[in-house]
């Protein structure tokens, strides 16, 4: 699913999308073209929006929760704090500081933890394995990428993770 040889530390916007456990509406649902989010739903929203408060070098730009998936873009900007750590050749991306596999792993597991505390906790496990990206290249794939994340819940019916 990753591009090989890319290094997911470098700095630039990346199309995300997770999705829950088997695809399963678990966070809410769209209604009159709007998600309506349950409690997980605002549960995944608010670790969403807290990602740059952990992530100093990490920027939100367009996302929504949808029923059973989230799509986002992530900006990661050069932190000179953290300096010039390598190439970590042989390392697999999830497992990379400060890569983007370890921005989203870092987001889902606190996703599962806050759903713990949740009246309805969830039984089964929050999140399917892994996760979609798409490493955004050009203003043009910006503003379209932009405009899909916006229009997704009008669109629903035609989602290819579109399920009841």
């Amino acid at each position: 699913m990753r591009l090989r040889g890319y290094d997911y530390r470098q700095s630039g916007a990346y199309f995300i999308t997770v999705c829950a456990f088997r695809q399963a509406c678990r966070f809410g649902e769209i209604r009159n073209g709007q998600a309506a989010l349950n409690e997980l739903g605002k549960v995944v929203q608010r670790c969403w929006l807290r990602i740059p408060e952990l992530r100093a070098s990490v920027e939100l730009d367009s996302h929504v929760v949808m029923p059973n998936h989230l799509h986002g873009i992530l900006v990661i900007r050069d932190d000179p704090a953290r300096g010039d750590q390598g190439t970590h050749a042989g390392s697999r991306p999830g497992h990379v500081p400060d890569s983007l596999g370890a921005i989203v792993g870092q987001f889902k597991r606190a996703v599962t933890i806050e759903s713990r505390t949740l009246a309805r906790a969830p039984a089964r496990p929050v999140w399917q394995r892994n996760y979609y990206d798409h490493v955004i290249r050009s203003e043009e794939s910006l503003s379209r990428i932009r405009w899909y994340i916006q229009e997704n819940p009008a669109r629903w019916r035609d989602d290819s993770l579109y399920n009841e």
